[in-house]
């Protein structure tokens, strides 16, 4: 696809556009699809956190209001200029030479699709020429992606988070790498149109990162040990709460992730989130053989009862009196949303 991503003689431009979003990014991503002109030269990815049996809406829904065609992604379908492309559900969108790649590879972040993912392919492929943009969303799925873009030389736009419905992906970028853009989504589309019609000259530059290779081979599918993942960090004490798999701990620029050895993979604040709902479903756990133990207790008091046996009796008593003593104060945990919920990320927003 010469034509689509290459100009005249040496000049190239800035014409591959992924774009990111989860919670509160539907309406944003209408606006910002509609407001792009039917002569818009570049190619758009668009990566939204769906679940995964969602029936792909989301196409026909930006569809409405979009001057340009906007597509389900396909599989090894080639890329085609001023084309929209939405990942499906429970799959991830790459980029690959010249065509989409749609793959089941292991979740990141806890997602399929994931943001990172659409933004690290494009920036191993494609370097200077793409320009990322993070929406509405919670957590910090983008954030490594963005990063990964600015190495390789292209562009970070980010949604204004005064904006955002769920500012927490767009801080979180703010925070964490060198955003060019920071700005209210109805300004995008203009910007956009500038500055993929500014024509970049190509300047040497080093190869991608060994890190970016091996987590795009993953994504599309490789096994993620023979592809080396265990040379790109140390061994951390923590497990895979998907797989429970050794997990490697790795660092780039401010961002600490992680990835295990079948390829799962998270940022700090996502794997927090996931042992987070572990810690919870393990206590729910024991609640819930807390009260089998209560109703057996219960079945045992009233037997000793019936044969007139007191000793047994009491002690059957003394246990479940025990026994909801002690569960009751794991209960009020289990239901504090401070402890387990999004407190913890609205707090920091709201700071």
């Amino acid at each position: 696809m010469p034509g689509a991503f290459t100009g005249e003689g040496n000049v190239i431009y800035r014409n591959i556009v992924v774009v990111g979003a989860s919670a509160g990014g539907i309406p944003v991503l209408q606006h910002l699809i509609a407001g792009l002109p039917p002569m818009f030269s570049a190619s758009i990815f668009v990566t939204l956190h769906v679940a995964a049996h969602s029936p792909n809406l989301l196409p026909g829904i930006l569809a409405r209001t979009a001057a340009l065609p906007v597509n389900l992604a396909v599989d090894r379908e080639p890329v085609i200029p001023g084309h929209v492309y939405v990942a499906p559900a429970d799959r991830h969108l790459l980029l690959e030479d010249d065509h989409l790649r749609v793959t089941h590879a292991p979740k990141e972040n806890r997602v399929r699709p994931a943001i990172d993912v659409l933004f690290r392919s494009a920036a191993y492929t494609f370097g200077t020429r793409v320009i990322g943009i993070v929406l509405s969303g919670m957590l910090d799925d983008g954030t490594a992606g963005a990063w990964a873009i600015k190495d390789r030389g292209g562009m970070v736009i980010v949604q204004s988070p005064r904006e955002a419905q769920f500012a927490s992906m767009p801080e979180s970028v703010i925070r964490h790498v060198s955003a060019d853009y920071i700005l209210p989504v109805a300004e995008m589309p203009d910007l956009l149109m500038k500055l993929t019609n500014e024509p970049l000259t190509p300047a040497r530059s080093a190869g991608p990162a060994e890190t970016l290779r091996i987590e795009t081979r993953i994504a599309l599918g490789g096994n993620a040990l023979q592809e080396g993942i265990m040379q790109l960090g140390k061994i951390s004490p923590n497990t895979c709460p998907e797989c429970q798999g050794v997990l490697i701990k790795m660092q780039e620029g401010l961002i600490t992730r992680y990835r295990c050895h079948t390829g799962h993979a998270y940022t700090l604040r996502t794997l927090l989130a996931a042992i987070n709902e572990e810690v919870e479903m393990t206590l729910w756990s024991s609640l819930r053989a807390a009260d089998e133990r209560i109703l057996l207790l219960q079945e045992m008091e009233r037997e000793a009862r019936s044969s007139n046996d007191k000793a047994t009796e009491q002690h059957c008593a003394e246990l479940i009196w025990n026994t909801k003593a002690h569960f009751d104060h794991i209960r009020d945990v289990v239901l504090d949303y401070g402890m387990f919920g999004q407190d913890f990320y609205a707090k920091r927003s709201e700071s």
